[in-house]
Protein backbone atom coordinates (compact mmCIF):
# COMPACT_ATOMS: atom_id res chain seq x y z
CA UNK A 1 0.00 0.00 0.00
CA UNK A 2 1.24 3.52 -0.73
CA UNK A 3 0.83 6.60 1.51
CA UNK A 4 -1.93 8.24 3.55
CA UNK A 5 -1.44 12.00 3.64
CA UNK A 6 -4.73 13.03 5.25
CA UNK A 7 -4.73 12.05 8.92
CA UNK A 8 -6.10 14.20 11.72
CA UNK A 9 -5.34 14.32 15.44
CA UNK A 10 -7.50 14.83 18.51
CA UNK A 11 -6.19 18.39 18.68
CA UNK A 12 -8.79 19.44 16.12
CA UNK A 13 -11.57 18.65 18.59
CA UNK A 14 -13.46 16.09 16.50
CA UNK A 15 -10.90 13.31 16.01
CA UNK A 16 -10.07 10.57 18.48
CA UNK A 17 -7.05 8.56 19.55
CA UNK A 18 -3.37 9.21 20.03
CA UNK A 19 -0.90 9.84 17.22
CA UNK A 20 0.84 6.58 18.11
CA UNK A 21 -2.40 4.70 17.43
CA UNK A 22 -2.72 6.17 13.95
CA UNK A 23 0.88 5.28 13.21
CA UNK A 24 0.45 1.73 14.49
CA UNK A 25 -2.62 1.27 12.29
CA UNK A 26 -0.72 2.58 9.26
CA UNK A 27 2.13 0.17 9.86
CA UNK A 28 -0.26 -2.73 10.38
CA UNK A 29 -1.97 -1.95 7.08
CA UNK A 30 1.39 -1.85 5.31
CA UNK A 31 1.35 1.83 4.37
CA UNK A 32 4.75 2.98 3.14
CA UNK A 33 4.48 6.35 4.87
CA UNK A 34 1.91 8.70 6.35
CA UNK A 35 1.40 12.37 6.95
CA UNK A 36 -0.52 14.15 9.67
CA UNK A 37 -2.52 17.08 8.31
CA UNK A 38 -4.72 18.50 11.01
CA UNK A 39 -7.00 21.51 10.56
CA UNK A 40 -5.45 24.95 10.57
CA UNK A 41 -6.72 27.30 13.31
CA UNK A 42 -9.76 29.26 12.15
CA UNK A 43 -7.79 32.36 11.19
CA UNK A 44 -10.64 33.55 8.97
CA UNK A 45 -13.11 34.11 11.83
CA UNK A 46 -12.84 36.56 14.74
CA UNK A 47 -11.55 34.80 17.83
CA UNK A 48 -14.94 34.85 19.58
CA UNK A 49 -16.55 33.05 16.58
CA UNK A 50 -14.02 30.23 16.27
CA UNK A 51 -15.44 26.76 16.82
CA UNK A 52 -12.88 24.78 18.81
CA UNK A 53 -14.77 21.55 18.11
CA UNK A 54 -13.62 21.58 14.49
CA UNK A 55 -10.14 23.14 14.55
CA UNK A 56 -7.26 23.63 16.94
CA UNK A 57 -6.65 26.87 18.81
CA UNK A 58 -4.16 29.29 17.31
CA UNK A 59 -1.86 28.75 20.29
CA UNK A 60 -1.93 24.97 19.69
CA UNK A 61 -0.40 25.06 16.22
CA UNK A 62 3.21 25.14 17.51
CA UNK A 63 2.38 22.22 19.82
CA UNK A 64 0.90 20.25 16.90
CA UNK A 65 4.07 20.78 14.87
CA UNK A 66 6.21 19.82 17.87
CA UNK A 67 4.24 16.60 18.40
CA UNK A 68 4.48 15.49 14.78
CA UNK A 69 8.24 16.13 14.81
CA UNK A 70 8.45 14.07 18.01
CA UNK A 71 6.64 11.19 16.26
CA UNK A 72 9.16 11.39 13.43
CA UNK A 73 11.96 10.86 15.91
CA UNK A 74 10.16 8.18 17.89
CA UNK A 75 9.28 6.03 14.88
CA UNK A 76 12.36 6.68 12.75
CA UNK A 77 13.02 5.41 10.08
CA UNK A 78 9.30 5.01 9.35
CA UNK A 79 8.40 8.11 7.26
CA UNK A 80 5.96 10.47 8.97
CA UNK A 81 5.38 13.77 7.18
CA UNK A 82 4.35 17.10 8.67
CA UNK A 83 1.31 18.42 6.86
CA UNK A 84 -1.55 20.82 7.48
CA UNK A 85 -5.07 21.08 6.12
CA UNK A 86 -5.68 24.76 5.51
CA UNK A 87 -8.98 26.37 4.57
CA UNK A 88 -8.98 28.65 1.56
CA UNK A 89 -11.02 31.79 2.13
CA UNK A 90 -11.04 34.46 -0.60
CA UNK A 91 -9.46 37.71 0.57
CA UNK A 92 -7.57 36.04 3.42
CA UNK A 93 -4.63 34.76 1.37
CA UNK A 94 -2.00 36.91 3.08
CA UNK A 95 -3.17 35.83 6.53
CA UNK A 96 -2.87 32.18 5.59
CA UNK A 97 0.49 32.69 3.90
CA UNK A 98 1.85 34.13 7.16
CA UNK A 99 0.69 31.06 9.09
CA UNK A 100 2.13 28.61 6.58
CA UNK A 101 5.42 30.47 6.31
CA UNK A 102 6.13 30.10 10.02
CA UNK A 103 6.75 26.33 9.79
CA UNK A 104 8.58 23.90 7.56
CA UNK A 105 5.72 21.75 6.39
CA UNK A 106 6.23 18.81 4.06
CA UNK A 107 2.95 19.61 2.32
CA UNK A 108 -0.19 21.71 2.72
CA UNK A 109 -3.65 20.47 1.81
CA UNK A 110 -5.94 23.21 0.61
CA UNK A 111 -9.62 22.74 1.34
CA UNK A 112 -12.90 24.61 1.22
CA UNK A 113 -15.37 24.05 4.05
CA UNK A 114 -17.00 27.49 4.09
CA UNK A 115 -18.93 29.47 1.51
CA UNK A 116 -19.45 33.06 2.68
CA UNK A 117 -19.20 31.87 6.29
CA UNK A 118 -21.53 28.89 5.83
CA UNK A 119 -19.97 25.60 6.93
CA UNK A 120 -21.62 23.59 4.18
CA UNK A 121 -20.09 20.26 5.23
CA UNK A 122 -21.39 20.57 8.80
CA UNK A 123 -24.63 18.66 9.37
CA UNK A 124 -25.79 21.35 11.80
CA UNK A 125 -26.26 23.72 8.86
CA UNK A 126 -27.60 21.30 6.27
CA UNK A 127 -30.86 23.25 5.92
CA UNK A 128 -28.91 26.05 4.23
CA UNK A 129 -28.83 23.95 1.05
CA UNK A 130 -32.54 24.71 0.64
CA UNK A 131 -31.68 28.37 0.07
CA UNK A 132 -29.57 27.62 -3.00
CA UNK A 133 -30.16 26.73 -6.58
CA UNK A 134 -27.84 23.72 -6.62
CA UNK A 135 -26.33 24.49 -10.00
CA UNK A 136 -25.43 28.00 -8.85
CA UNK A 137 -24.04 26.58 -5.60
CA UNK A 138 -21.79 24.16 -7.49
CA UNK A 139 -20.74 26.92 -9.86
CA UNK A 140 -19.74 29.10 -6.92
CA UNK A 141 -17.96 26.25 -5.15
CA UNK A 142 -15.91 25.18 -8.17
CA UNK A 143 -14.97 28.77 -8.94
CA UNK A 144 -13.53 28.87 -5.40
CA UNK A 145 -11.66 25.62 -6.09
CA UNK A 146 -10.10 27.27 -9.12
CA UNK A 147 -9.14 30.31 -7.06
CA UNK A 148 -7.64 28.11 -4.34
CA UNK A 149 -5.51 26.36 -6.96
CA UNK A 150 -4.37 29.66 -8.45
CA UNK A 151 -3.45 31.09 -5.03
CA UNK A 152 -0.17 29.16 -4.93
CA UNK A 153 -0.69 28.46 -1.23
CA UNK A 154 -1.29 24.73 -1.48
CA UNK A 155 0.44 21.57 -2.65
CA UNK A 156 -2.76 19.52 -2.97
CA UNK A 157 -6.47 20.31 -3.09
CA UNK A 158 -8.18 18.07 -0.54
CA UNK A 159 -11.54 16.38 -1.28
CA UNK A 160 -12.04 18.65 -4.31
CA UNK A 161 -15.78 17.99 -4.66
CA UNK A 162 -16.66 18.08 -0.97
CA UNK A 163 -19.77 20.05 -1.87
CA UNK A 164 -21.47 16.70 -2.68
CA UNK A 165 -20.98 15.39 0.89
CA UNK A 166 -24.66 15.25 1.87
CA UNK A 167 -25.82 14.04 -1.53
CA UNK A 168 -27.10 17.37 -2.84
CA UNK A 169 -26.39 17.38 -6.59
CA UNK A 170 -27.74 19.64 -9.30
CA UNK A 171 -29.79 18.18 -12.11
CA UNK A 172 -28.25 18.18 -15.54
CA UNK A 173 -24.69 18.19 -16.81
CA UNK A 174 -22.09 20.04 -14.76
CA UNK A 175 -19.09 18.94 -16.84
CA UNK A 176 -18.41 22.54 -17.84
CA UNK A 177 -17.96 23.48 -14.18
CA UNK A 178 -15.51 20.61 -13.74
CA UNK A 179 -13.63 21.52 -16.90
CA UNK A 180 -13.17 25.15 -15.93
CA UNK A 181 -11.91 24.18 -12.48
CA UNK A 182 -9.55 21.53 -13.85
CA UNK A 183 -8.04 24.00 -16.30
CA UNK A 184 -7.14 26.31 -13.41
CA UNK A 185 -5.84 23.38 -11.37
CA UNK A 186 -3.67 22.17 -14.24
CA UNK A 187 -2.37 25.67 -14.98
CA UNK A 188 -1.43 26.14 -11.32
CA UNK A 189 0.50 22.87 -11.04
CA UNK A 190 -1.25 21.89 -7.81
CA UNK A 191 -2.18 18.25 -7.10
CA UNK A 192 -5.64 16.83 -6.40
CA UNK A 193 -6.36 14.49 -3.52
CA UNK A 194 -8.12 11.14 -3.87
CA UNK A 195 -9.99 11.04 -0.57
CA UNK A 196 -11.84 7.94 0.57
CA UNK A 197 -13.90 9.73 3.25
CA UNK A 198 -16.62 10.27 0.67
CA UNK A 199 -17.50 6.60 1.06
CA UNK A 200 -18.31 7.20 4.73
CA UNK A 201 -20.86 10.01 4.20
CA UNK A 202 -24.21 10.28 2.36
CA UNK A 203 -22.45 11.01 -0.95
CA UNK A 204 -21.22 7.37 -0.84
CA UNK A 205 -18.56 8.15 -3.39
CA UNK A 206 -14.83 8.80 -3.33
CA UNK A 207 -13.73 12.42 -3.68
CA UNK A 208 -13.49 13.37 -6.53
CA UNK A 209 -16.02 11.51 -8.64
CA UNK A 210 -14.84 9.61 -11.68
CA UNK A 211 -15.77 12.30 -14.24
CA UNK A 212 -13.79 14.98 -12.43
CA UNK A 213 -10.91 12.56 -11.93
CA UNK A 214 -10.90 11.65 -15.63
CA UNK A 215 -10.56 15.32 -16.53
CA UNK A 216 -7.70 15.69 -14.05
CA UNK A 217 -5.92 12.70 -15.55
CA UNK A 218 -6.42 13.98 -19.09
CA UNK A 219 -4.89 17.32 -18.01
CA UNK A 220 -2.01 15.50 -16.25
CA UNK A 221 -2.91 16.79 -12.81
CA UNK A 222 -0.91 14.77 -10.22
CA UNK A 223 -2.78 13.06 -7.40
CA UNK A 224 -2.15 12.39 -3.72
CA UNK A 225 -3.96 9.89 -1.54
CA UNK A 226 -5.72 10.36 1.80
CA UNK A 227 -8.24 8.69 4.09
CA UNK A 228 -9.24 11.81 6.05
CA UNK A 229 -8.92 9.64 9.14
CA UNK A 230 -10.45 10.97 12.35
CA UNK A 231 -10.15 7.60 14.10
CA UNK A 232 -7.11 5.30 14.00
CA UNK A 233 -9.09 2.52 12.30
CA UNK A 234 -9.84 4.85 9.37
CA UNK A 235 -6.18 5.12 8.35
CA UNK A 236 -5.84 3.74 4.83
CA UNK A 237 -9.56 2.95 4.71
CA UNK A 238 -10.86 1.86 1.29
CA UNK A 239 -7.50 2.42 -0.36
CA UNK A 240 -7.93 -0.66 -2.54
CA UNK A 241 -11.02 0.93 -4.08
CA UNK A 242 -9.17 4.23 -4.47
CA UNK A 243 -6.22 2.59 -6.21
CA UNK A 244 -8.55 0.65 -8.49
CA UNK A 245 -10.31 3.89 -9.41
CA UNK A 246 -7.02 5.63 -10.11
CA UNK A 247 -5.79 2.80 -12.35
CA UNK A 248 -9.13 2.63 -14.17
CA UNK A 249 -8.94 6.32 -15.00
CA UNK A 250 -5.33 6.03 -16.15
CA UNK A 251 -3.13 7.04 -13.22
CA UNK A 252 -0.03 5.01 -12.47
CA UNK A 253 1.57 7.22 -9.79
CA UNK A 254 0.69 9.09 -6.63
CA UNK A 255 2.62 12.02 -5.21
CA UNK A 256 4.72 12.08 -2.07
CA UNK A 257 6.19 15.21 -0.49
CA UNK A 258 9.24 16.19 1.49
CA UNK A 259 9.80 19.83 2.35
CA UNK A 260 7.03 20.78 -0.11
CA UNK A 261 8.97 19.15 -2.93
CA UNK A 262 7.23 16.49 -4.97
CA UNK A 263 8.20 12.90 -5.70
CA UNK A 264 6.25 10.12 -7.38
CA UNK A 265 5.38 6.60 -6.26
CA UNK A 266 4.19 3.88 -8.63
CA UNK A 267 0.84 2.29 -7.79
Amino acid sequence: MPVDYHIHTKMCGHAYGEMEEYIAEAQQRGLGEIGFSDHVPMYFFPSEQRDLSIAMKEAELPLYVEQVLAMQQKFHPYPIKLGLEADYVPGMEQDLAAILGAYEFDYVLGSIHYIDGWGFDNSQYINEYDRWDLYELYKYYFSMIGSAAASGLFDTLAHPDLIKKFGFRPEGDISALYSEAVKKIADSGVCVEINTAGLRVPAAEIYPNIRLLELCCKSRVPVSLGSDAHHPEQVGANFREALELLRTVGYREVVTFTGRKRNYLRI
